[in-house]
């Protein structure tokens, strides 16, 4: 999954510490990283002149995530969302396996 960022921008000062409070402040317990962790994170800094072509689409519309090089979201994180999706994904993986 991407999340594009642009390290020098307020949205990301705002939004990254009410992300962090709104999952901790929540009653589910947060989950817990091991060595099988199913899914990687990668944060994208747009400034970066290798990530031109992220900064020309979103400089405005920070955070953006994709998911498996598929647009998910942008402007705010919906955590019930990307929650689906990973289930859906967890669960695609599980039934091909099996």
């Amino acid at each position: 999954m991407r999340w594009l960022t642009h390290k020098h921008l307020q949205q990301i000062a705002y939004f990254r510490p009410f992300f962090l409070r709104m999952r901790s402040c929540s009653q589910k317990p947060l989950p817990v990283l091991t060595l099988f962790t199913k899914f990687l994170l990668q944060e994208v800094d747009i400034t970066l002149p290798e990530n031109s072509m992220w900064l020309d689409r979103y400089k405005f519309d920070i955070p953006v995530f994709h998911l498996n090089g598929q647009f998910l979201m942008m402007h705010r994180v919906n955590t019930a969302i990307l929650e689906k999706r990973l289930e859906k994904i967890e669960k695609t993986l599980q039934s091909g396996i099996e």
